[in-house]
Order: C-alpha cells, then sequence, then structure tokens
C-alpha cells in the first residue's frame, strides 16, 4: 500500500511538474543569503576558526542566539534606541514599514528555520534591531556618533570602540551567511531620513512617503550606497563615477562590486581577441616562469580585480594591486561561496583567485609581485602569504565559459596581432592561445 502511495505522488508531481519548476525557480530567484553545506564548510576545518562563521556579532537569523555572539545582543539594542531617538519616527512606523515586504526579506534566505517562517513578529523584531545596528556601524566611518547621543566612552561607537572592536565586526559583515538584505537597509534608511510623522497616519500613505524618501535619498550625502563606499572604499565614495550598488543584495555583494569596479577614467578600449599565457601542457605559468621567459608584469592603473591584460604584442602582463592581510581569507572565500550559490552573480573573483594560485607557487613569486606592486603583503612573510593564496583556489570550480574572458580575468588584449613577442621569445616555452570571450557578467 505504502509503494503504491509513493507512485501515486510521484504521478501526480510529474503531472504538476511545469508549475512545480515555475514555483522553485521563483524561490530560487528571491535566495541571495545561503547557509553554507559541509562540502564547502569543511574544506577549511583546519582552520582554528572557521572563515564562514561570525565570531563577534550575528546579523540575521542563522547564527542568532548562539552563546558566543550573545554579548553583542545589548549593543544591538543601545544601538537600536539611538537611531530611534534620533530619526524622530516611532519604532511602529518602522515595523509596519516592515511588514509589507517581510515575505520579500525571509525569502531572501534560502534556509529559514520554521521557527522565523512561522513567526513574522519575531522575524521582524530580529531585522530592525540587526538592521539599525549595521546602519550605525556604516554611518560610524563618517560621523562622530558620540555627538549623536552616545557616550565618550561606548564599548562600540566611541573612538576607543572604533578602534578596537570594528575591525571584528567589519570582518563578520563580510559573511555570507552573515547578510541582512539591501532591501531592508534601504527601507530602514528611507524611514530615518524622513520628517517626523504622526502614528496616526495610514499604511498606504506612510508608504508613499517612505517611497519618495528612498529615491531622494539614493542621490544624498547620506544614501546607504553612499555609507557603503565610504566605510568600505574612502576612495570610490569621491570618485566622479563611483561604483553602482543600486542593485546589490546584500553588504558582501556590494563589496564585491566595489573589488570590480573600474572607473569611468581608467577603462580601456577592448578588443575581442584575448590571449592566455600558458605552457605547452596548457598550464598558466607562475610569476618567476613568466620573468624568466621575457614576460614583463606592470600594475594596472586601476584596482579593479578584473583590470587583467596581456598584451601579445609586448610581452606585458598587467595585474591590479591588492593589499592581502588577515581579513583576506574570509573575504574571498565568503564571495566565492557567494558566486558558487548564487546563480548569475558571475565568476569573476572565483576567476581572479585561480589566476593567482596559478602565479603564486611560493614565496618567491609573492616577491616578484610585491617588486611590481600588485601584491601588498600586510600577512607577514611571502611564504605565509604564498600560502593563503594557494589556499584559496582549494576546490575552485572554474566557469569554463567565462574563465579567461574580458569581463572575468581574461589575461588580455591581443590588437589583432600574431602574437610575435611569443614567437620571438618564448618559442618552446610558453604559447599565446586565442580564447574568445565569455558570455557577459
Amino acid at each position: 500500500m505504502g509503494e503504491n502511495s509513493w507512485v501515486v505522488e510521484v504521478n501526480d508531481k510529474v503531472n504538476r511538474l511545469p508549475d512545480i519548476t515555475r514555483d522553485e525557480e521563483k524561490a530560487w530567484q528571491s535566495h541571495s543569503i545561503y547557509k553554507l553545506p559541509a562540502c564547502v564548510t569543511d574544506l577549511v576545518t583546519d582552520r582554528k576558526e572557521s572563515v564562514y562563521k561570525p565570531r563577534a556579532i550575528s546579523f540575521g537569523p542563522y547564527h542568532y542566539g548562539e552563546s558566543n555572539l550573545d554579548p553583542m545582543e545589548a549593543h544591538k539594542e543601545r544601538a537600536l534606541l539611538h537611531f530611534i531617538e534620533r530619526s524622530g519616527n516611532p519604532l511602529e512606523h518602522y515595523r509596519r514599514a516592515l511588514s509589507g515586504v517581510v515575505k520579500e526579506l525571509k525569502d531572501a534566505y534560502d534556509s529559514l528555520d520554521d521557527k522565523w517562517k512561522q513567526d513574522s513578529e519575531a522575524f521582524l523584531k530580529l531585522m530592525i534591531r540587526d538592521g539599525c545596528f549595521m546602519l550605525e556601524v556604516l554611518r560610524s566611518s563618517s560621523t562622530d556618533l558620540t555627538k549623536n547621543g552616545y557616550a565618550s566612552n561606548d564599548p562600540i561607537f566611541s573612538k576607543h570602540g572604533m578602534t578596537y572592536m570594528l575591525p571584528y565586526i567589519k570582518r563578520d559583515m563580510l559573511m555570507l551567511e552573515n547578510q541582512l538584505p539591501m532591501l531592508l537597509l534601504r527601507k530602514l534608511h528611507a524611514i530615518y531620513k524622513q520628517d517626523a510623522q504622526t502614528s496616526e497616519e495610514s499604511a498606504d500613505l506612510l508608504e508613499k512617503s517612505i517611497e519618495r524618501s528612498e529615491e531622494s535619498a539614493q542621490g544624498s550625502e547620506e544614501s546607504v550606497d553612499k555609507l557603503i563606499l565610504k566605510f568600505y572604499s574612502h576612495s570610490h565614495s569621491h570618485s566622479s563615477t563611483p561604483p553602482e550598488l543600486d542593485k546589490c543584495l546584500h553588504i558582501l555583494d556590494a563589496y564585491r562590486t566595489i573589488l570590480l569596479w573600474k572607473d569611468s577614467a581608467t577603462k580601456t578600449q577592448e578588443s575581442t581577441q584575448h590571449c592566455k599565457v600558458e605552457n605547452n601542457s596548457g598550464e598558466i605559468l607562475s610569476a618567476r616562469e613568466l620573468e624568466e621567459s621575457g614576460i614583463s608584469i606592470k600594475k594596472s592603473k586601476s584596482t579593479s580585480l578584473t583590470d587583467i591584460q596581456f598584451d601579445c604584442k609586448w610581452g606585458i602582463l598587467k595585474l591590479p594591486p591588492i593589499c592581502m592581510d588577515d581579513v583576506s581569507e574570509t573575504m574571498f572565500l565568503n564571495l566565492i561561496a557567494f558566486e558558487r550559490f548564487h546563480a548569475g552573480a558571475g565568476s569573476q573573483v572565483t576567476n581572479y583567485i585561480y589566476l593567482m594560485d596559478k602565479l603564486v607557487d611560493n614565496a618567491k613569486d609573492v616577491n616578484i609581485l610585491q617588486s611590481h606592486e600588485i601584491l601588498h603583503n600586510a600577512l607577514g612573510s611571502d611564504k605565509a602569504l604564498a600560502q593563503l593564496i594557494n589556499s584559496l583556489s582549494k576546490d575552485v570550480v572554474l566557469d569554463r565559459d567565462s574563465s579567461l574572458n574580458k569581463e572575468s580575468m581574461g589575461l588580455g588584449i591581443c590588437y589583432g596581432c600574431h602574437c610575435s613577442f611569443c614567437s620571438h621569445h618564448c618559442s618552446g616555452i610558453i604559447r599565446c592561445s586565442p580564447i574568445l570571450p565569455g558570455p557577459e557578467q
């Protein structure tokens, strides 16, 4: 009887498969914050602490209530009080506004526990408290919050707190499992920027007022985008063409956009023929081997991870400069995880790490890249940095459709030449292979 029941159930699902597929597609499109499976997290079990788990503070539902993160809850509550008091708008306005998008906020999480699915009030409380705290942290980079009511010795929002606690919070804000939907931050910020409203205002009028506030805030110095840029990339915040963050899904996605952004002033004319530098077995050469082959390595004009060019005619490989420090491992592994699990995100960061792993075999390669101001080592020894770069590419899955192309990590531009440099200087050592550009990301 049980078997027959299963057969009936499967047949029913087969008949409804188009509808089921459509519903699944819609649900998957809504997800942007992922709970990582063991096949990913177990790759870094040799670390003392996981690079995927927050160590100081939880944002969102995935790590809420973990005992080691509980001490920050009191600080979140204090930040909420300051945020609400300073805004002049009652907490009810925030709750009502977010009630209208609570489904979208829940859908952003791909593995939401039933506790949060069933209790929308508890979920909204979590979102408001965590979102207000995150906005206060973002604002701290451009505002002295002690002038806005915080105590001069506040554990988080004083100069002392910003010096000693902010680095831990900043790192935890870049973990994929620890994200808040950008929709939440924009809604909260829009209400914060509103003129004080009466609590009697109708829901429809309030929503329209919030929409107007969101639109006006986008171009202001105090927009969420500007706060993020000042917090994570002060130089980009003053650019004539700053990164466009309006479509970003959360802070990690925004940080990824900043890393990939190339200022219009530094964008070069792109061609349709690209080359990659590899040996006769098809492997990309290390930095030392490239220099021994006569290839010059130079620093790109921009810091964009996509600003990688190989000029076949003159034998020049240009790479973007980057500083590698204690946060780099967490940042890159979480960005790679986001690209792996979010369809349509692109593979630029993954491809960049794949390339760097090929260029760096050991400390000698690190030293070469440092001498050309491409790698800035804030970790310590060259050996430690080489080991870090090699560990980042562990189990990396390369997108074959977009690897080494002009948008992701194409090793260069070949302007209709016949790779004469390679023919004259690199015969038998490397070959220059044309690659068709992958799909636009």
